[in-house]
């Protein structure tokens, strides 16, 4: 077993010469040459005893405001984690960095949880990664109290809201921690946190007294495309095979059955794709998630079972096949993609058959009334965002708490401005179809009546008699349910999740009816007819990707580079990722390092990982080829 450095503040001072002990560290341990954002004042206020409520987007360096105080204050450093997956990945990566590391939960055996207890009994390590289950039992809480702490950091603290998209239960006995450990800094961190659940982690975690750091929620190298589901399979081809060849992306799917249809689908077509859900074979589900870390360009088709312990930096892309729950959920699961900074996609599909049945799964859930009221209002947002003509970034940081001055410009309504319509009238005689009905009839029967389709069901209920029948025979079946989709996501229609997914009227829309409103439709795009835009060029760091991935000899060196990272990670049972991310290998690609100092200067290479890797690199950029060769 390799040796890890157990770091003792007083070295930590002493290798700064006088400047900044953190600075020193982040750019001697870690590689990067300045922090970013709140990073700073977090570090500081963590080393000097303060507790933290840190809210920064995915990618943003959340980790290394708690991994620096812990190299820098005396004692061990105990991280809360919730999953397996990511403590097991982190302790990877602070091992590649030379950093004492290891982790502690309930699925060790019991000599591999033993010889790391000792480790800590004996003082060997500087982080201690544990669940909260594992932290929470008696025996380990009176264990840990008898040791020097520095600091207690609580990870991914938004799973301590019940109100939240990723509640863990037993995230909330977490508050007790004060009381066991009082004098001991505690941070908790998240990147989604709306201010209501930022409210309920201060009051559960017991974080009265904490200093609040927002980094801001922005994720601008994610673009946000948002359509309406029509052949879900082939649109999802499309997109990857325009943008994303033999690139790791996530493809979320609702139901099991879905996942296991749409990867299956994926394979046929030549993709390298992967199920993954919570009725799997554990083996078979764990299996696959290996594959998908320790493997360059598979995708993994999910349920939401998927993801939060991924620490996975160069997936490419995240796509929703179906409508996620809330717009909190959008959010956290689109900032799996692009976690290293280089350009990343958001794509997602839906149509009112995802709002029937979401609203069913609410509805017929066990919760109590006043959860439901709640996940119907988050749905509301989501079907806002989806049918607005607003820039997506936008509403999204808004219903965070955070607003942009100006369009983001990259986004889908940013890069292609969405035509509307005047629909009043069309509107109204939607309106007035589900009331003459009996409010009890889906969007397909309603469309029939409205285009005067005298089909078995239309004349059965004698509706072809009605003053309607025929009345939008000149608006297309498409234009129609377009008009239905936008009157539910805008809350002037509802669906009568009770009955059979009808759609009745909501109280709003008696100003529409009454003629009192005016309503405008965004116009849907004809994909069968109209052929699809070339996508604006991007810039910046995202065209020196495109340019270096798309020239034959960079394109190449890139390719030697990969290879070597993956071959060194084979050799060591670790990701690929934890050798060098892909924005280090880009970095490797640009500046076209000579020496191992020039080396050093790269983001990323830090003092251990330019020791053990430096001129293996080196050899492979000046031969082009990967090593070994």
């Amino acid at each position: 077993m390799e040796n890890y450095h157990v770091y003792n503040p007083l070295d930590s001072m002493a290798e700064s010469r006088g400047g900044d002990a953190a600075l020193s560290i982040l750019r001697q341990v870690f590689g990067y040459p300045f922090f970013r954002g709140d990073q700073e004042a977090v570090i500081a206020h963590l080393v000097a005893g303060g507790d933290a409520l840190v809210l920064m987007p995915t990618g943003g360096g959340k980790s290394l405001c708690f991994q620096i105080p812990a190299l820098l204050r005396p004692g061990l450093a105990v991280v809360v984690s919730p999953l397996i997956a990511l403590m097991r990945d982190q302790v990877s990566a602070l091992r590649q960095l030379g950093i004492a590391a290891a982790a502690l939960h309930s699925n060790m055996a019991p000599g591999e949880a033993g010889a790391v207890m000792r480790q800590v009994d004996d003082a060997q390590l500087n982080l201690l990664y544990v669940s909260p289950e594992r932290l929470l039992a008696a025996h380990t809480l009176e264990w840990l109290a008898r040791k020097p702490l520095a600091l207690l950091a609580i990870d991914e603290a938004h799973c301590v809201s019940q109100w939240g998209h990723d509640f863990r239960s037993e995230y909330l006995g977490l508050g007790v921690l004060r009381e066991h450990f009082p004098g001991v800094p505690r941070v908790a961190l998240t990147a989604t946190a709306d201010p209501p659940t930022r409210l309920e982690i201060v009051r559960r975690l017991n974080l009265d007294d904490a200093r609040l750091f927002i980094g801001g929620f922005d994720r601008p190298n994610i673009r946000y495309r948002i359509t309406i589901k029509q052949h879900p399979h082939e649109q999802l081809l499309a997109f990857m095979q325009s943008e994303h060849v033999g690139n790791a992306g996530i493809v979320y799917r609702l139901s099991r059955k879905s996942v296991e249809e749409t990867a299956a689908w994926l394979v046929k077509r030549g993709i390298a794709a992967l199920p993954y859900h919570a009725g799997m074979e554990g083996a078979v589900r764990q299996r696959n998630q290996d594959r998908f870390l320790a493997e360059e360009g598979i995708v993994m088709v999910a349920t939401i079972a998927f993801g939060m312990g991924i620490d996975k930096p160069d997936v490419r892309f995240v796509a929703h096949l179906d409508l996620p729950k809330s717009v909190e959920s959008y959010y956290q699961e689109t900032g799996r993609a692009g976690r290293d900074g280089l350009p990343a996609d958001a794509f997602m599909t839906y149509g009112m058959e995802d709002v029937v049945m979401l609203r069913r799964f609410i509805e017929n859930s066990q919760a109590e009334e006043e959860f439901r009221r709640v996940e119907h209002h988050k749905l509301e947002a989501l079907l806002g965002l989806c049918e607005s003509v607003e820039c997506r970034r936008g509403i999204l940081l808004r219903h965070l708490g955070e607003t942009m001055e100006e369009p983001c410009g990259n986004c889908d309504t940013c890069l292609e401005p969405v035509p509307t319509w005047d629909g009043t009238e069309e509107a109204r005689q939607a309106l007035s179809c589900i009331y003459r009905t009996g409010q009890r009839f889906g969007v397909n029967y309603l469309v029939d009546v409205l285009r005067g389709e005298k089909s078995e069901r239309v004349l059965s209920n004698q509706h072809h008699t009605l003053q309607l029948f025929g009345l939008g025979r000149d608006r297309s079946v498409a234009s129609w349910r377009s008009v239905f989709r936008q009157l539910v996501a805008w809350g002037l229609a509802k669906v009568d999740v009770t009955g059979y997914g009808g759609l009745i009227l909501a109280e709003s829309c008696r100003p529409v009816l009454r003629g009192e409103r005016m309503v405008r439709f965004r116009l849907d795009p004809d994909e069968a007819q109209k052929p699809r835009r070339e996508r604006r060029e991007r810039t910046g760091k995202e065209r020196s990707l495109r340019d270096s991935e798309g020239s034959k000899g960079d394109g190449s060196l890139m390719s030697a580079l990969k290879a070597t990272r993956t071959h060194l990670a084979r050799e060591q049972q670790v990701p690929p990722f934890i050798i060098f991310q892909d924005a280090t290998l880009q970095g490797m690609l640009d500046s076209r390092p000579v020496t191992l100092a020039d080396m050093e200067r790269i983001p990323g290479v830090g003092s251990r990982k330019l020791e053990r890797y430096g001129e293996i690199f080196l050899g492979v950029l000046r031969s082009g080829k990967p090593y070994p060769s």
